[in-house]
């Protein structure tokens, strides 16, 4: 009887917070998290945010343009990195690709969204090295560099830093945002379970408003 009446209780919590949950006023533990252990941040009075995303995750492909246009708005308010996930004992060209384009110092908003197009709309998955090189020459990128610094120290240094962080920051599933060291959300997390019916756009705009929050509630914590 007493389990009865504990699976009863965290029943009626649940319930509970998901009828309490709102994207604009945002939770612990609902819309948002808040890690146990807290990650250097080098970004000074700016909030610093993270995303942890995938090129062949199409949530992360959907979530790209939304994303870009936040960003945008916040201005000098945060400084802006993203974080390409790895898979143990999996060798991502895609993961690969990112990282060269990063080290070399061209990867642009508009490059990082054609990506997105050409694994997604364009249906090139980029698994291997060979496509990877073919996609990368035809955007102006001189193709041997890329290949040097693609087979580099720095980039496979690059990949294991990724599984670091992911480990440090809990990361299981993706798009998933880091804010300032301290806290996490995503699209799924905004929306809370509330409402299955939802398209991935409403999801992008509850994420961002959590976001918004979030970005202040750092600012505030830094002064």
């Amino acid at each position: 009887m007493r389990f009865l009446k504990f699976i009863l209780s965290a029943a009626a919590l649940s319930a509970a917070l998901s009828a309490n949950a709102s994207p604009a006023d945002p939770k612990n533990g609902v819309e948002y998290k808040t890690l146990a252990a807290p990650q250097p941040v080098d970004t000074g009075k700016k909030v610093e945010i993270i995303e942890f995303f995938d090129y062949a995750c199409p949530h992360c492909a959907a979530f790209d343009e939304s994303l870009n246009a936040w960003v945008k708005k916040q201005g000098d308010n945060i400084v802006f990195k993203r974080m390409h996930i790895s898979r143990a004992g999996t060798d991502l060209p895609q993961e690969k690709m990112f990282f060269t384009l990063e080290a070399m110092g061209v990867l642009t908003p508009e490059l990082h969204s054609k990506a997105f197009k050409e694994i997604h709309v364009n249906r090139n998955p980029l698994r291997r090295d060979e496509q990877v090189f073919e996609f990368i020459a035809k955007q102006g990128i001189d193709k041997q560099k890329f290949i040097d610094t693609y087979r580099g120290f720095g980039v496979a240094g690059r990949v294991r830093k990724s599984t670091a962080m992911m480990d440090a920051y809990n990361v299981d599933s993706w798009p998933m945002l880091a804010v300032d060291g301290k806290y996490m959300t995503s699209p799924t997390m905004a929306d809370a379970g509330v409402n299955a019916a939802k398209t991935e756009a409403d999801l992008h705009g509850e994420v961002t408003q959590v976001l918004d929050m979030l970005v202040a509630k750092a600012k505030t914590e830094k002064k």
